[in-house]
C-alpha cells in the first residue's frame, strides 16, 4: 500500500527519536493536573444527596470520575451523563453491579451514597478491595456495624471520610473550636438537635417488581430483610422503616449533630456512660460529668433555637455559650466571642471543603476530619441513645468495651442479622 505523507513523517520522526507533541494537560501545565497526580474515582448508589457530593468531587481538578454502579438504571444514567458532560467525553461507564467498580485496578477511591442499610457493608467491601472511601451518613445501622466498618478501614489501611461535612463547615468549626479552646469556660452541656423519634415495622403494599435491568430489587435490599417491592422505597422514601433506617431516626440526625457535639466536648475518643429518654428528649452523661442533651426544642422562649437554620447545636460553658446551624450563622452569649469568626455564611449542607479534606488525605495518607475512629464512636452514641429510647428506660454504657453494663436486653440490640449471602 502506498504510504501517505502524514504516515511517512510520523514514522520517520519515531525512527529518528524526534519528540512527539504532548498535550499540556498531560504534563500538568496550564492549571491541569498530570494523570499521575489524579485520583481516579467511582461511585456506588448515587441519588439526590450523592449527586451533591459528586458535584463537589467533579469540581476538583485532581479527580477523574470513571464509573457508576447503581441498582437503578435511571440513576446510573443520570450520573454517567453528569460525568461525561464534565469531561466532554463518553469515558464514564455504568453498571448495576458494584463489584465491577470495586474490581477495577485503576480506581483509587469510591463515593458511597446508597441507602443507610448498605453503608457499612459497602465500606467494608470497598476497604477489602483496596479502595479509599467517602461514605454518606449515617455509616452504620447498629453499634456492631460501627465497630466493623472502623476495624475494616484500619485493617486494610484505607483512608475513610464519613459524610459528616459539618466538621469542615466554617461556622460549625468555629463553634466547636470555641468550646474546645476554653473561651466558654469549662464546658458542662452540649445540645444536639434531633428529629421526632419514631420508627415503623410495617410494609408498604406489594407492587409488580420491575425488570432487573430497571431496578435490581434483590440487590437494593442487600443485607436487609426481604420484603415485597414498592417503588416508594427506591425513590428514597425508605426512611422511617426500621429495616432500612437506624433506630428511631436517631443515627441519621445524630450523624449531623451528635457528631459535632462529640467534637466540641473533646469526646471523639469516648462516649457517654448513661442514656435516659424523657419523652422525645434524651439525656446523656459522660464519665467526666459533661452532659449531652438530644432535643427538639430550643432556647428562645418559643421552642426554637436562638440561631436560625436546620441541624442546630449548642455548647454551654461556665462563662458563655455558642450556637451554630446550617444557615451558616452563629449565635453567642457575648459579642466578644465572635472575634475571629468566619466572614461568610457557608451552608451546613455544603460538602466542598469536606471533599477536599478527603482528597488531600488520600494523597498524604493522613486521617481526615471524620475518619473511621471518630465515626465509630460518634455513631455508637446515637445507636446507644436509640436503644435506651426503644427500651423506655435508663441504660448504662461502658465506652471501653462498647457494651451496655449488666443489660442483656440492650446488648442484644447492638447488632442485626444480615440477609444471606450478604456478610462482612
Amino acid at each position: 500500500m502506498q504510504a501517505t505523507r502524514r504516515h511517512f513523517l510520523k514514522t520517520t520522526a519515531l525512527a529518528l527519536g524526534m519528540p512527539t507533541i504532548i498535550p499540556a494537560s498531560a504534563l500538568g501545565k496550564n492549571g491541569a493536573v498530570a494523570p499521575s497526580n489524579r485520583i481516579v474515582m467511582g461511585a456506588i448508589g448515587i441519588g439526590p444527596r450523592g449527586r451533591e457530593d459528586l458535584t463537589a468531587f467533579l469540581k476538583q481538578p485532581d479527580v477523574q470520575f470513571v464509573a457508576i454502579a447503581d441498582v437503578q438504571e435511571e440513576r446510573r444514567e443520570i450520573v454517567r451523563r453528569m460525568a461525561n458532560k464534565q469531561y466532554g467525553n463518553e469515558d464514564c461507564t455504568k453498571t448495576r453491579d458494584m463489584f465491577e467498580v470495586l474490581g477495577r485496578d485503576d480506581i483509587d477511591a469510591v463515593l458511597i451514597a446508597t441507602g443507610d442499610h448498605w453503608h457499612a457493608l459497602g465500606i467494608i467491601l470497598a476497604s477489602k478491595a483496596g479502595k479509599d472511601v467517602y461514605c454518606e451518613k449515617p455509616c452504620s445501622m447498629t453499634i456492631r456495624e460501627s465497630q466493623e466498618l472502623a476495624e475494616a478501614v484500619n485493617r486494610y489501611g484505607r483512608v475513610f471520610q464519613a459524610g459528616t461535612q459539618r466538621r469542615n463547615v466554617d461556622n460549625f468549626r468555629f463553634a466547636a473550636e470555641l468550646a474546645r479552646s476554653g473561651k466558654l469556660g469549662k464546658i458542662h452541656t452540649v445540645h444536639a438537635s434531633i428529629l421526632h423519634l419514631e420508627e415503623s415495622h410495617e410494609w408498604l403494599p406489594a407492587e409488580t417488581e420491575p425488570a432487573i435491568e430497571v431496578v435490581d430489587w434483590d440487590r437494593w435490599l442487600g443485607p436487609a430483610p426481604w420484603r415485597p417491592y414498592n417503588k416508594a422505597y427506591v425513590q428514597g422514601r425508605w426512611r422511617g422503616y426500621y429495616d432500612f433506617h437506624g433506630g428511631a431516626a436517631l443515627p441519621e440526625w445524630g450523624a449531623h449533630t451528635v457528631d459535632i457535639c462529640q467534637w466540641a466536648a473533646n469526646a471523639d475518643d469516648t462516649t457517654p456512660v448513661e442514656f435516659e429518654a424523657e419523652g422525645e428528649t434524651i439525656h446523656a452523661r459522660y464519665a467526666n460529668g459533661v452532659k449531652m442533651v438530644m432535643r427538639l426544642a430550643g432556647f428562645n422562649g418559643e421552642g426554637k433555637w436562638v440561631v436560625p437554620g436546620t441541624c442546630p447545636v449548642r455548647f454551654e460553658g461556665d462563662e458563655g455559650w455558642v450556637e451554630a446551624a446550617d444557615s451558616g450563622k452563629l449565635a453567642v452569649s457575648s459579642p466578644a466571642l465572635l472575634t475571629g469568626a468566619p466572614a461568610g455564611e457557608m451552608a451546613g449542607t455544603d460538602p466542598t471543603k469536606h471533599v477536599r479534606n478527603f482528597l488531600d488525605c488520600v494523597k498524604s495518607r493522613a486521617k481526615p476530619a471524620a475518619n473511621a475512629d471518630v465515626t465509630r464512636r460518634g455513631h455508637i452514641v446515637s445507636h446507644a441513645a436509640s436503644i435506651g429510647w426503644r427500651l423506655g428506660r435508663k441504660v448504662n454504657f461502658d465506652p471501653a468495651t462498647e457494651t451496655f453494663v449488666n443489660d442483656a436486653d440492650a446488648n442484644r440490640m447492638c447488632s442485626r442479622a444480615r440477609r444471606a449471602p450478604w456478610h462482612a
